[in-house]
């Protein structure tokens, strides 16, 4: 049986009256690649910022019901968000490197630890497992910002992995890039996956199906209507609705 990491239990999200995730309960298992899949609008991004409290930072979110990780309510009382985060990193739609360069890039989340051990020896790590060392190796000092977009979102993937989490979250990572630089992009998602429990939220139903182990299908109304083995929800889901938005019906 595979260990299960992330669940969720009856968990509403509101944003202010606005209910953005209705009584979803999952289980994702440890070092496999979860897909997160559905129109646009379904709760897809909320769901991802529940795992690791980023919907903290909405003044209007609440948040009802139960996320564990690990065994542990994220949102106890004596849970803090920001050592939480350090456990689930996430990666966003858009690049988004600091101004800084792409060795101060990488050692970021080390520093904000006060983790000053090893510091290259955990950049060059994490850059060989975002598979960007060996284009960067010769300009660690130079600007994050000079590198392509493809590199840019390698580069903060490093970011991510360089405090060594055990989940990294990611929201529609490749939308922004170009065939070539998704395609390495996905090469990477399911190599981190021997180490890491991967969650991704993606638009391309395509990529879902390449890349993941288990898919999630949320549908309008922030509803998760059926979760399961990545193969049986596109060739033989149990739910019409899903078939209906898998075949391009609607979405």
């Amino acid at each position: 049986m595979d260990r299960t990491l992330l669940e969720a239990r009856n968990l509403d999200v509101y944003y202010g009256d606005e209910q953005a995730l209705t009584d979803v309960d999952i289980e994702i298992p440890e070092k496999q690649v979860t897909a997160v899949i559905g129109p646009s609008g379904c709760g897809k991004s909320t769901f991802l910022r529940s795992i690791n409290r980023m919907n903290d930072l909405v003044d209007t979110a609440r948040i009802e019901g139960d996320l564990l990780f690990d065994g542990k309510n994220v949102y106890d009382d004596d849970v803090d968000p920001v050592a939480l985060r350090r456990k689930i990193g996430m990666v966003f739609q858009s690049p988004n490197p600091f101004p800084k360069s792409i060795r101060d890039n990488v050692a970021y989340g080390l520093k904000v630890q006060g983790d000053d051990e090893n510091v290259d020896e955990k950049v060059e790590t994490a850059l060989k497992r975002a598979a960007l060392w060996d284009e960067v190796e010769h300009q660690l000092d130079e600007s994050g910002l000079e590198l392509s977009g493809g590199q840019q979102q390698r580069l903060c993937i490093a970011r991510a992995i360089a405090p060594d989490p055990e989940v990294i979250l990611m929201d529609e990572p490749a939308s922004a890039l170009d065939p070539v630089a998704t395609s390495k992009i996905e090469d990477l998602i399911e190599e981190l996956a021997e180490d890491y429990t991967v969650v991704i939220v993606t638009h391309n139903m395509q990529q879902a199906a390449r890349i993941s182990d288990k898919t999630a299908v949320f549908l309008t109304g922030g509803e998760l209507v059926e979760f399961d083995n990545t193969n049986k929800i596109f060739e033989n889901p149990d739910h019409q609705r899903v078939e209906d938005y898998i075949t391009g019906k609607f979405g």
